[in-house]
């Protein structure tokens, strides 16, 4: 499926849910799992190897941003909104 002629997906809601996409980011985001979850290849790696190269301390940035996914919510690799349930 091609995006629109206007570019992306805005407005369209995810198949992709809010809470697991957070939840992943917290509970498993040293792994890039809840980027991973929302389709985003590159972030999700860029996680893995920042936990990685700074021995745990580069988690922070996926628990904030699984926190963050909760709070604000999100976008899928598609730029569709993240569904609330």
């Amino acid at each position: 499926m091609y995006p629109p002629p206007g570019g992306g997906y805005a407005g369209q809601v995810s198949d992709k849910s809010k809470l697991v996409a957070g939840l992943l980011g917290i509970l498993l985001g040293g792994f890039g799992a809840g980027r991973f979850y929302t389709g985003h290849t590159g972030m999700a790696i860029g996680q893995i190897a920042a936990t990685w190269l700074t021995c745990g301390l580069g988690g922070l940035w996926p628990l904030i941003d699984g926190i963050l996914i909760l709070v604000k919510g999100g976008t899928d690799a598609q730029g569709r909104i993240l569904r609330d349930q």
